[in-house]
């Protein structure tokens, strides 16, 4: 070979090197799991499959990823709040009214209710714990409500009780995770997510999914319970702050002005966009649109996370205190939100899982603190969405991620120091109210005692598939291919809840 020959072929194997180089593990296995996935499910199939009509499935702009998108069907609902009691509330000292268990207090525990039952912390025999609040019918629905709860007793002719909520875990995490993504294991996209995903949002200046905390402490599930799992990056939760700067980093940095800022995001994209030329990756767009977004978001954030302009009417209604990070100021930004064309709010408050353990997580103390800090704004929410014509097409849901215990929390056989409930799988309650939803509705109901659903039973599957049902989305077709095959937010499981639906 000649010196020539010799140096074309070094320079033919340097570039073969270095496409090489930018062939990442990660795509590798991408390109070639999808490969051998299509010759594996075309030998099951066989070639067949015509005349079935194919799942639908939302086109994804990678170019626009969050504009505005049609649904399936129109829907009822444009935008979602969604209220997240983080530890799970007791339902039987709030919406649940049992009578005779105040009769069982103080007893042992049948053992019909410990045979082959599995509970978090109960151990031995318990005793049975009657409820510790006065009730009430309210309304002209006659819903029972506590009077833990005296302001939201006053709407509850604007609310949809579902009595009969199940589910199969008894963790919180892994609970948390099944009633947001529709499955007890990491890695799935959250329902906020699903949303978006399918809908876009009417602002393109905001975020379409967002991500409010309180209580002090991130749910148990952590910051996958608003990921956006197999879909593209850019449907995940962004969370946002009521304390502070309202998003991390959203300040340009010392020595950097505005216009620098946007000169290195374009410079970031010119990048990007030579990488999508040659790779044609659907993540690389997302990521310019990321990039995009986080530039707009420093002028639009700050004026909609901005609560000191509301009137004074507004703050005294909701409870506020600006500055602080507290509950009352989320569900403020969460209407605000709504109301600049956000598609989904996610609102997640910590500090429910009354074990009586302490103090602060005993029935009859901390737990009635905590139905003060929530009580007064989230009513404050219903009235003032719908003095503004929001109710009617934002749908709001308000519950944990499952029940308590008729009986007392004894951990090692042992009573509790204070009054407390376990974790309970088998009946809780979640409420709905606006977007389309039926007004003054009681749905399903438990046994004498509250253990069991013995009608109307419903599972975190129903109430996400009653969602986008709202949103206009049939649950069993709005799917997104993934693996070789098309993925929904409710797996295999789940019906709309038409009980509820006006």
């Amino acid at each position: 070979m000649t010196q020539k020959e010799l140096h074309n072929q070094r320079l033919v194997n340097e570039a073969n090197a270095r496409a090489l180089h930018h062939l990442t593990r990660r795509h590798f296995l991408k390109e070639s799991a999808m490969g051998l996935g299509a010759l594996a499910m075309g030998a099951l199939l066989g070639g067949c499959g015509g005349g079935k009509e194919e799942l639908a499935q939302t086109p994804f702009d990678a170019a626009h990823p969050l504009a505005p998108k049609l649904p399936l069907f129109p829907g009822k609902a444009k935008s979602v709040i969604y209220l997240h009691m983080a530890g799970a509330p007791s339902q039987l000292e709030l919406f649940d009214y049992k009578p005779a268990l105040m009769k069982l207090d103080g007893q042992d525990c049948p053992q019909s209710l410990l045979e082959g039952k599995r509970f978090a912390f109960i151990r031995g025999v318990p005793k049975m714990l009657g409820p510790q609040a006065a009730f009430k019918q309210r309304g002209q629905s006659g819903a029972w409500v506590s009077d833990h709860m005296p302001h939201l007793a006053s709407v509850a002719d604007e609310v949809s009780f579902l009595k009969a909520v199940t589910t199969d875990q008894f963790n919180h995490g892994p609970a948390q995770l099944l009633m947001h993504t529709g499955s007890a294991r990491l890695g799935r996209p959250s329902i906020g997510s699903w949303a978006t995903y399918g809908l876009g949002t009417e602002n393109q200046n905001l975020p379409g999914f967002v991500v409010l905390t309180s209580g002090g402490k991130f749910p148990d599930a952590g910051k996958s319970v608003w990921g956006s799992g197999f879909l593209p990056s850019v449907y995940q939760g962004v969370q946002c702050r009521s304390e502070g700067d309202p998003v991390l980093f959203i300040q340009d940095p010392a020595g950097m002005d505005r216009d620098l800022r946007k000169a290195s995001i374009d410079a970031i994209n010119e990048v990007n966009r030579q990488q999508y030329a040659e790779y044609q990756d659907p993540e690389i767009l997302s990521r310019i649109s990321q990039y995009e977004m986080a530039y707009k978001m420093q002028i639009s954030v700050p004026d909609v996370m901005n609560i000191n302009d509301e009137p004074q009417y507004i703050h005294d209604m909701y409870g506020t205190q600006p500055g602080k990070s507290c509950y009352a100021n989320n569900v403020l930004l969460a209407r605000k939100l709504v109301e600049k064309g956000v598609r989904f709010v996610q609102l997640f408050d910590w500090g429910w899982d009354s074990h009586g353990t302490d103090s602060n997580l005993a029935i009859d103390v901390g737990f009635i603190n905590k139905c003060r800090q929530v009580d007064k704004a989230t009513t404050a929410l219903l009235l003032d969405l719908k003095q503004r014509g929001l109710l009617e097409d934002t749908l709001v849901v308000w519950g944990g991620e499952f029940g308590r215990t008729p009986m007392m929390e004894n951990r090692e056989g042992k009573q509790n120091p204070f009054k407390g409930r376990d974790h309970h799988v088998e009946a809780f309650t979640i409420w709905m109210a606006g977007g389309g939803i039926k007004r003054g509705t009681s749905y399903g109901e438990t046994d004498e005692i509250g253990y069991s659903a013995i009608s109307g039973k419903t599972t975190a599957f129903d109430i996400q598939a009653t969602i986008l049902n709202q949103l206009g989305f049939d649950h069993e077709q709005f799917t997104y291919q993934f693996q070789g095959r098309p993925f929904r937010l409710t797996d295999v499981h789940g019906r709309v809840i038409e009980e509820i639906i006006a």
